[in-house]
């Protein structure tokens, strides 16, 4: 069955009814007479007969107007006369019932059932001032005072969406994705998740409607495989009965209702199940796993015996065949008696009925097309006020209204296993959720501090999900980034940073830390990754550098820490001297420099002395000239001028060449007298490599490895070492005693090695570019 609803404008809804009278309909409905007390009050009610809860609301309807007049207590001699109409899942129907209905001069309607069919006749209803009742119509935005006639004796979908949105608090997801239906009830419903959702910091991540008729085959395909293609895999299904299965049954077929998955959906599930399910057998295998809602009604001697005497019910008024009663059925059995309360207080107050003329159907009486068959109910605001103020005990609890809605909106938290299902807990507005039942938490102090519900079943058959098992180094040293305390203490900052980046994630993913290695020596990495590669671990985290070799067993994440091999050694300190001012050029620098002087003066002096007389003279004068001028440039100090234009030309450039080098200088000369020098004889991983002087690392690092293989140093010279305390002794003893010349490994150990070991430093530069990493299997 397709559902086909089209919501009508005011304008559309009158030319229907012009239609419909110019087509003869009319009605043998006669002007009310005024009685104190009338015998009989007509009542009407639209329902889908054929539907989940059309057909269990009709079966209850009936039998609460006969317990009614049954009843002398409730209306006295009054009887209720009911007028059904079957809307057949189309709004056009539904308006030619509802027309129909308010031309038999009914008080009140029980329905519409739908709350896109809900929409336009209220707007009706406004104008015949004929109260709605709706039972099931839970679209939150008919709640608004555009709607004053419409009166919801059920919960709204909005305190639905809040208990989907605890749940999704609960488990601690922060994204869902939402498929619905794309009418006035699927939209209206998801917007009030998302309000809902923004409440407790989550959000719907994606929204994938589909069309309420389905005219396209393949749509229902088309949605899953975009929502297949989304990060969340927790899923908020709203539809309807039918459509909601389909969805669902499409989903197995698409392996989305497998592990990883969760699925919520709304309470038309529950109402299935309840209302088939002997005969939801095959159905059952397509929804394992899946949590839904169902409305609360808590348990009571009226309840029990309704629902005993059920089975007889349906045999009298069924037509194909048994089914069950769902919660539907029970708030539309209460709907019944409500109203037969607001009608009795209302008559006791008024007395008695009446109707009038539409003043705005005046053209159409002038024209004789039968408008007087359609009256509005004169105190229809007396008996709209008379439902609010009605106060009993029903069969779905305590009945009364405030601020519009019906008091303690409660569902219970259901999960479908096997061919039946189990309730995980409650949720209700006053107190969240909970595993015990709301009527016992009315009594205490609200909170929503002690959220509560029993185990699930999730798609998969798995409980509270896959656990992921990550293996952890548990290295000997350096814990400030991974500690393994005892068998389940882990600590650290690479655990800091995988915690808090799991918290991030929309969705939760169960995993269990388990120590890789016996903590008395440094466990090889590489093995660690092997394990995952064939299924030992699903994960691994930790101070774990990514290389190329690694890459090809698994796979990585974004690196966390930037971490290239480093070369550490011992360092001395440079003492300063009375020589000290010599330190800043090295020797052959200050044999170059005193060369280019003395040049620089040789050549000024062949462009100047056949012109200049400061460069004439003995020769033992020019000699000293030559000298004098070339080193007293130094200081800018010079008395001889330039009388060529190449000599000076030549004394500018040099003049420059000597500013650069004083600044040099003293640069230097500063630096060496006011900063503490550190010399090691090792420069770096070159001069490490060309020596044969013997080279520590860490055992279980890549360093080893990356050495022999890159620099192709015989591994005879490599030690490993197992501990911090052995780095700095090897480095204290030197080759000498026993020890190394140099640690190659990581900076971001070197760096930690280092804080509190100033006898030594790095030397040179990084020589690898890499960094941590978590991993997981390709296959994950």
């Amino acid at each position: 069955m397709r559902f086909v609803f089209k919501q009508y404008t005011m304008h559309k809804a009158f030319l229907l009814v012009l239609m419909i009278f110019y087509n003869g309909l009319s009605s043998n409905a006669a002007s009310s007479s005024v009685e104190a007390r009338p015998k009989v009050v007509n009542i009407g009610a639209l329902l889908s007969f054929d539907s989940s809860i059309g057909k269990v609301a009709k079966v209850a309807v009936e039998a609460a107007v006969d317990d009614v007049n049954r009843d002398q207590s409730v209306l006295g001699a009054t009887k209720l006369q009911l007028n059904m109409r079957d809307t057949n899942y189309s709004g056009y129907m539904s308006m030619l019932g509802a027309l129909s209905l308010m031309g038999s001069e009914v008080v009140a309607i029980i329905g519409p059932q739908f709350s896109v069919t809900a929409h336009f006749l209220s707007l009706i209803a406004n104008e015949l001032q004929v109260p709605l009742l709706s039972f099931a119509a839970t679209d939150p935005t008919l709640s608004s005072p555009q709607y004053p006639f419409f009166v919801r004796t059920t919960h709204s979908d909005a305190f639905q969406m809040a208990a989907i949105a605890d749940i999704v608090d609960y488990y601690g997801w922060r994204a869902v994705i939402a498929i619905y239906v794309d009418d006035d009830h699927g939209r209206n419903g998801i917007a009030a998740l998302g309000d809902k959702l923004a409440q407790k910091r989550c959000k719907i991540s994606y929204k994938a409607p589909f069309s309420p008729n389905m005219d396209q085959p393949n749509e229902i395909s088309d949605v899953l495989y975009e929502v297949a293609l989304m990060e969340s895999r927790i899923i908020v299904l709203h539809a309807y009965p039918d459509t909601g299965l389909e969805v669902l049954k499409e989903a197995r077929h698409l392996r989305m209702m497998g592990a990883g998955y969760v699925w919520i959906v709304t309470d038309w599930l529950s109402t299935k199940i309840d209302t088939y399910s002997p005969h939801l057998t095959e159905a059952m295998d397509d929804i394992q796993g899946v949590i839904t809602l169902r409305m609360y009604a808590p348990d009571s001697q009226q309840k029990t015996k309704f629902a005993f005497g059920w089975s007889n019910l349906t045999s009298r008024n069924a037509t194909g065949g048994a089914f069950g009663l769902n919660t539907y059925g029970l708030y539309a059995y209460d709907t019944v008696w409500l109203l037969a309360y607001a009608i009795d207080a209302f008559l006791n107050q008024k007395g008695n009925l009446s109707f009038s003329y539409h003043p705005g159907l005046s053209e159409l009486q002038r024209e004789n097309l039968h408008a007087d068959a359609f009256k509005i109910f004169r105190e229809g605001n007396w008996l709209l006020h008379s439902i609010s103020q009605v106060n009993f005990t029903g069969l779905t609890g305590s009945i009364y209204f405030s601020d519009g809605n019906l008091v303690h909106p409660a569902y219970e938290v259901i999960n479908v296993i096997e061919t039946g299902f189990k309730r995980v807990g409650y949720w209700s507005n006053y107190s969240g959720l909970s595993v015990e039942p709301p009527e016992k938490l009315y009594t205490k102090p609200p909170s929503n501090s002690s959220q509560q519900l029993s185990s699930v079943i999730w798609p998969g058959q798995t409980v509270q999900g896959k656990r992921l098992r990550i293996g952890v180094p548990n290295r000997v040293f350096y814990h400030e980034f991974v500690s393994v305390q005892g068998t389940n203490v882990f600590s650290g900052y690479c655990i800091d940073v995988f915690t808090a980046a799991m918290k991030l994630l929309p969705y939760v993913v169960p995993y269990d830390f388990e120590a890789f290695g016996d903590g008395h020596s440094n466990p090889n990495t590489t093995e660690l990754l092997r394990l995952i590669s064939v299924g030992r671990y699903d994960a691994a985290i930790g101070d774990i550098s990514i290389t190329t070799d690694r890459a090809r067993m698994v796979d990585f994440t974004q690196p966390f820490i930037e971490s290239g091999l480093v070369v550490v050694a011992p360092v001395r300190k440079l003492n300063s001297s009375a020589w000290a001012f010599l330190r800043p050029f090295t020797p052959m620098m200050w044999l170059v420099t005193a060369i280019f002087f003395l040049v620089t003066g040789l050549v000024v002096w062949i462009l100047e002395h056949r012109i200049n007389g400061d460069f004439r003279g003995p020769p033992r004068r020019q000699i000293v000239t030559i000298l004098w001028f070339s080193f007293s440039t130094l200081f800018f100090a010079h008395k001889e001028k330039t009388m060529s234009t190449l000599g000076r030309l030549v004394l500018i450039i040099w003049l420059f060449v000597v500013l650069v080098l004083n600044s040099s200088y003293i640069a230097s000369l500063t630096s060496i007298l006011t900063v503490e020098q550190l010399t090691s004889s090792i420069k770096g991983i070159e001069s490490l490599v060309t020596s044969n002087e013997p080279i520590g690392y860490q055992r279980g690092s890549f360093a080893g490895n990356y050495l022999i293989n890159e620099y192709k140093i015989d591994k005879s010279r490599l030690f490993p070492l197992n501990s911090a305390e052995d780095c700095i002794k090897a480095l204290q003893d030197g080759p000498q005693k026993g020890g190394v010349a140099a640690v190659v490994d990581e900076k971001a150990y070197i760096e930690l090695l280092l804080s509190s070991n100033c006898e030594f430093s790095i030397v040179g530069q990084e020589f690898s570019k890499n960094g941590w990493g978590f991993v997981r299997v390709s296959s994950l």
